[in-house]
C-alpha cells in the first residue's frame, strides 16, 4: 500500500475550507481539467457528508473509468474520509484533515492506496501512481486554495464599502 500526504496553507477560515473540500461541484472545477471528471451518480452537486456516495467519471491513463467514494468518517470543520466503494483500485482511502491557526487553515490530505494486479501492481504503484496521485492531489489542493482565497478577498471587499 502506498501513502501520499500532501499540505498547503490556505488564507481563509477552516469552515470554509471544509465545505469546499467536500463540494462536488469545486471537486470537478479543481482537477485536471484533461480527465474531463464529472459526478454520474450518487451526490453529483453540491457538499457531500457522512454515508452518502459519489462516482466520479473520468479519463486517467487514456482509460474512461469509474470511481465509487462513500463518506466513512465525518467530523464538521475538522476531518472527513472517503472510502473507494468501487473502482480501479484495489484499496483507495483518502483523509481530508483541517486544522486552523492564526487565521489560516492547514488542508492536509493522506491518500492511501493499493493497486490490483499483485506484483505488478506493486511495481505500478511505486514507479507511476505514486507520483501520478502526488501531483493530482497537489494542483487539486492549489485550486481549491484560489477559490477559497478569492472568496474571502472578495468578503473583504465587500465589506470595506
Amino acid at each position: 500500500m502506498i501513502t501520499v500526504r500532501t499540505q498547503i496553507e490556505i488564507s481563509a477560515p477552516i469552515r470554509l475550507c471544509f465545505d469546499l473540500a467536500r463540494d462536488i461541484d469545486v471537486h470537478t472545477k479543481t482537477v485536471w481539467k484533461h480527465t474531463k471528471e464529472r459526478a454520474v451518480g450518487g451526490i453529483t452537486s453540491g457538499p457531500i457528508g457522512f454515508g452518502q456516495t459519489v462516482t466520479f467519471q473520468a479519463t486517467h491513463f487514456l482509460v474512461r473509468q469509474k470511481l465509487t467514494s462513500k463518506i466513512t468518517e465525518y467530523e464538521e470543520p475538522f476531518m472527513f474520509i472517503d472510502e473507494m466503494q468501487k473502482g480501479a483500485f484495489k484499496k483507495l482511502k483518502h483523509i481530508h484533515d483541517f486544522r486552523e491557526t492564526q487565521g489560516k487553515t492547514i488542508m492536509t490530505d493522506t491518500l492511501h492506496f493499493e493497486a490490483p494486479l499483485g506484483l505488478l501492481g506493486l511495481i505500478v504503484e511505486k514507479n507511476i501512481l505514486k507520483k501520478y496521485m502526488q501531483k493530482f492531489i497537489e494542483h487539486r489542493n492549489i485550486q481549491l486554495k484560489k477559490i477559497a482565497e478569492e472568496i474571502v478577498k472578495a468578503a473583504q471587499e465587500d465589506t470595506n464599502f
